[in-house]
């Protein structure tokens, strides 16, 4: 089968690998239909999570009909068309019964790494490395689904392909930020990227009542994107002092809740708390690889929250940052939320949303493509050209 895989830093390539077939009874075989490019893959591509070995099969973000299934698959059989939740989880252990399936003790099938940079292990993920698992990826035409009945869930008729593949992770990702920051009736949201997860948290927000939201980027496509599918308020951190505006929109206490989903390889507004001398730092030392993350974005949302607000961290990080504002989170009394997306716990609810027409995400995929086409698609989604938000591969 033919199948995206990585040949090196910022490398990719479209072969022929081995097709998967059923190794576990709880497995099945999906023929993929759509995949989508993530940011998060981005930090892969660029080396800043040095876990991946040629030829791994890359992508995370996916949906598809079910082509084969285990003996003891019960919740899905061959014709089905399903969304695959970017994580493994197994459904059984201590964290995946309390709904905290991102840290799942059996996902991981590689455990070694990540215990030994955090810990303890979370649970495997899709085409994320080796410190994930070693999962081969879903830019590919087929791809094994481990527990299927845990991962896996039928999408409605009435949903269309490209509306459902963001059910896999962009979707669950977002909606996560705004429950776990609480939002509610009444309350003031500030989302830090406008890239598809930071729309779905901003729409997530909205749909749980916020009462005002407040999309930040540096990029006025992305930006008006947003405004024209969304709705919600937009903030170009290129012009406008974020700080200063957010006070202002706020009645001077700032938002009730922020939001970071951008990540490792962000960048401060350029007029805003956090840029400066701190973010020449932040990618002298990243460049150098003494650390391997940019925490800009971060630092704004922790300097710009109230007081006694919580803030929210979505964006992928892999270990240390030596300019994280602890004193600011400390003295200002801040909640710090952070996950990999607990997916299974949210995404029967967003295909039901989508069933009803209330949550609409195929704008997201801004560029359609044959997979064939992904090399030159990544290099359109990494340097935000044609005013690229998202690409999608159709297999």
């Amino acid at each position: 089968m033919r199948a995206v895989i990585w040949e090196g830093i910022n490398e990719l390539a479209v072969t022929d690998v081995p097709e998967p077939t059923i190794r576990n009874s709880d497995d099945m075989i999906v023929r993929v239909r759509r995949t989508a490019t993530c940011g998060s893959d981005l930090h892969l591509l660029d080396g800043y999570i040095p876990f991946l070995r040629k030829g791994d099969v890359l992508g995370h973000e996916f949906m598809g009909e079910v082509v084969a299934v285990g003996d003891q698959v019960r919740r899905h059989r061959v014709g089905d068309r399903v969304v695959v939740c970017s994580f493994i989880s197994c459904g059984r252990c201590w964290y995946c019964q309390q709904g905290l399936y991102s840290c799942c003790d059996n996902g991981n099938t590689n455990p070694a790494i990540t215990e030994a940079l955090w810990g303890f292990a979370p649970g495997g993920c899709f085409g994320y490395s080796h410190a994930l698992g070693g999962f081969a990826g879903s830019h590919a035409e087929y791809v094994r689904v481990p527990y299927a009945d845990i991962g896996a869930f039928t999408v409605p008729d009435d949903v269309s392909d490209d509306r459902a593949v963001f059910a896999s992770d962009a979707a669950p990702t977002g909606w996560m930020g705004a429950d776990l920051g609480g939002v509610g009736p009444g309350d003031i949201v500030a989302v830090w990227g406008a890239g598809a997860v930071g729309h779905m948290a901003a729409r997530a927000a909205m749909l749980r009542g916020a009462e005002q939201v407040i999309l930040i980027d540096r990029y006025e496509y992305r930006l008006e994107l947003a405004r024209r599918h969304l709705g919600c308020e937009t903030l170009n951190a290129e012009i406008v002092d974020v700080g200063e505006e957010l006070l202002d929109r706020t009645g001077g206490r700032g938002p009730d809740v922020c939001i970071e989903a951008v990540g490792m390889e962000a960048s401060a507004s350029g007029r805003g708390l956090g840029h400066g001398v701190q973010e020449v730092y932040d990618q002298v030392k990243q460049k150098l690889r003494l650390q391997t993350e940019r925490i800009g974005a971060l630092r704004e949302a922790i300097y710009q929250c109230r007081k006694g607000g919580t803030v929210v961290i979505l964006g992928v990080f892999a270990a240390v940052a030596d300019t994280f504002p602890l004193g600011a989170v400390m003295n200002k009394s801040l909640t710090i939320r952070a996950a990999q997306q607990h997916g299974q716990r949210y995404i029967p609810t967003l295909l039901d949303l989508m069933s009803r027409g209330e949550l609409v995400t195929e704008y997201l995929a801004t560029h359609t493509m044959p997979l064939e086409e992904a090399p030159a698609g990544y290099e359109i989604f990494k340097g935000k050209r044609d005013d690229c938000l998202r690409c999608v591969f159709v297999p």
